[in-house]
């Protein structure tokens, strides 16, 4: 990934920062003014790091987002920065000058470039989740977007593997999917979420031997 600068004066190899909080940023800032690509990989959905939790700066008080949105704006805009979210480093071999890094690119389920944050999905995703990025103290969707600020601005589905119960139907009903929107009252959504696996729900209700119940994971806790 080396280039030739202008005026031809050797080569100029690209950078790769890992973790995105604002020394990563800034950083990514510095190097990408003096003419060299910068790959900026962090494993959240978004960058900022930390400071994006944060309400004020020690010890001069100011407001944490103010200081940080600029860069978040300025560094999903600049040319030589590519940004690498939701992505972790799998290894790093090599020797200084020439480096050859392995980037684990966790699936998002959400089209990067064509989400525009509007926030629909969220809206009709029915499960709940205690928000990691406010530590818990409230909920959010697992369609979400990191916080209101966001860069990149757009939105990941959290998924966290496949339900045991859908495994263990013969027609791989998402079973858990149309649970979750009767628990919110939206039944015409849970019928269209049977039929999008199921032409015959009527009848595969009628005989169907409930091998989901006896897959189901919440029988660990209470009941299926």
């Amino acid at each position: 990934m080396a280039r030739t600068p202008e005026g031809g004066a050797g080569q100029v190899g690209a950078v790769l920062v890992v973790g995105a909080g604002i020394g990563g940023i800034q950083a990514s800032l510095d190097l990408a003014e003096a003419g060299i690509k910068v790959y900026l990989l962090d494993s959240s959905p978004a960058i900022g790091g930390v400071m994006a939790q944060l309400d004020k700066t020690f010890p001069t008080n100011d407001c944490a987002m103010c200081i940080l949105s600029p860069k978040l704006v300025e560094c999903g805009r600049h040319l030589n920065i590519e940004v690498m979210t939701y992505a972790e480093l799998d290894s790093l071999e090599g020797e200084p000058g020439h480096f050859v890094a392995r980037v684990r690119q966790k699936p998002r389920y959400v089209l990067v470039d064509e989400c525009t944050g509007c926030g629909d999905c969220a809206t009709a995703c029915p499960v709940v989740q205690p928000d990691v990025f406010n530590i818990g103290m409230s909920e959010r969707r697992a369609a979400y977007k990191l916080y209101p600020q966001a860069i990149p601005n757009a939105y990941v589905i959290e998924k966290r593997g496949r339900a045991p119960c859908r495994d263990a139907c013969p027609i791989h009903q998402r079973a858990q999917g149309y649970l979750a929107l009767i628990c919110e009252g939206r039944w015409a959504d849970a019928y269209r979420t049977i039929r999008e696996d199921n032409p015959f729900p009527s009848i595969c209700g009628r005989i169907c031997n409930h091998k989901c119940e006896d897959a189901c994971s919440r029988a660990q806790v209470d009941a299926p």
